[in-house]
């Protein structure tokens, strides 16, 4: 169903990407922005999901051909990431390469530090026109909650040992003094509690899979998604 294919950042560089496309060759647009783990099959997986579902869901390749399966590496990687780079550059670029393949809207939905490239990028990125964060935000003196003018869906776990409950009631409140249109929900979940491969050997102390609170997420999301981009 996937293919790896090329497109063309803002500033004119060009990016490798996951593209999954429904069987029909048709729909609206999704970029899927990965865990911290890098582009690996677990966030292909999620576009596939977003294909079946009849959405062209694009994975931009953030870490430029880079994976694994390490903690401390994932760290490694991530730290070198600069975060207002691949919102501006890379997320954009795959929003505007979904709009000129003929998707009339496109969303952006992300995964840990995707979820926090996600917010980053609903605030920087025009052509955007919804978006989903699971369990993943950014510092809140990054984000300019002013900017984010298009429907947001979040989905937080009460138990996340990542990002803080705490720091998702501050976000809320920033968002609900911005005037976002925010829906958010919370689950009695750890971090990670939507990727199927953070059980067993595959886990860290702060991951565990859940798969009754992640059916109820992706419910929520594709209904989400179904509304805002059709």
């Amino acid at each position: 169903m996937g293919q790896t294919i090329q497109f063309t950042r803002p500033d004119g560089a060009t990016v490798q990407g996951y593209l999954a496309t429904p069987a029909s060759g048709q729909g609206p647009g999704i970029v899927v922005i990965q865990e911290w783990w890098g582009l690996n099959d677990q966030i292909r997986g999620v576009a596939d999901r977003l294909a079946d579902a009849g959405y062209i869901a694009l994975v931009p390749d953030l870490y430029r051909g880079q994976s694994t399966v390490e903690a401390e590496e994932a760290h490694h990687l991530m730290t070198g990431l600069n975060f207002g780079d691949a919102a501006g550059q890379d997320i954009r670029g795959a929003v505007q390469h979904l709009k000129s393949q003929g998707c009339a809207k496109v969303g952006v939905t992300g995964f840990c530090m995707g979820g926090a490239l996600t917010l980053l990028a609903l605030a920087n990125v025009p052509e955007a026109d919804a978006g989903v964060v699971w369990y993943g935000l950014p510092p809140l003196e990054y984000l300019d909650a002013t900017r984010l003018k298009v429907p947001v869906m979040a989905h937080w776990a009460t138990q996340d040992g990542a990002f803080p409950i705490e720091s998702v009631d501050a976000l809320d409140a920033r968002l609900a003094e911005a005037g976002v249109d925010y829906t958010p929900h919370r689950y009695m979940a750890h971090h990670a509690f939507a990727n199927e491969t953070a059980t067993g050997r595959n886990r860290i102390a702060i991951t565990q899979y859940d798969p009754t609170w992640a059916q109820m997420a992706w419910d929520r999301t594709l209904r989400f998604l179904g509304r805002t981009l059709g």
